[in-house]
């Protein structure tokens, strides 16, 4: 009996560093895609003979990453759904991970638009391209912030 009150007492605590270790994640995951970014950058300015070998080594670290970032997030989303009995915020946390998953498909395809653009300056196409998939990005990035106020919103209140 002492023991069931000792978890329960916990839980609030328990539930509130699961809530804080989501977020501390989704910083992370911000963080990767900055340095992705970058990388990318670098890359573009050793061309025209790319220096691709520096650039996929960028590209599996920062895929490690984002694995490790995934997995550690769909524990989480377990554990609110099974010790914290909160499917809302797992169901937020499904979402948020479909549309991570599509920013990073929509990241490469940007990176591989920038590169078109530049090697190919004189065919409007390609720099169409590249403001198609920036603003796929707006909006995917809209809809990312959406489900994260939900998820705040749901996580704030008393169960």
């Amino acid at each position: 009996m002492s023991q069931e009150r000792a978890t329960k007492t916990q839980a609030p605590t328990d539930f509130k560093n699961l809530v804080r270790r989501f977020y501390v994640l989704q910083a992370e995951r911000v963080e990767a895609y900055k340095l992705f970014e970058e990388g990318h950058e670098a890359y573009l300015r050793t061309g025209p003979h790319y220096d691709f070998d520096r650039y996929k080594q960028l590209v599996h670290e920062i895929t490690k990453a984002f694995c490790g970032i995934s997995k550690e997030v769909l524990q989480i989303k377990e554990q609110l759904h099974q010790d914290f009995d909160r499917p809302d915020l797992s169901e937020h946390i499904d979402k948020l991970q479909i549309k991570e998953k599509e920013k990073l498909e929509l990241t490469a395809k940007l990176q591989l638009a920038k590169q078109n653009a530049q090697d190919h300056p004189e065919d409007e196409d390609f720099q169409e391209k590249v403001r198609e998939v920036k603003q796929e990005i707006i909006k995917n990035t809209a809809a990312l912030s959406e489900i994260l106020q939900d998820f705040k919103y749901d996580s704030e209140e008393p169960e």
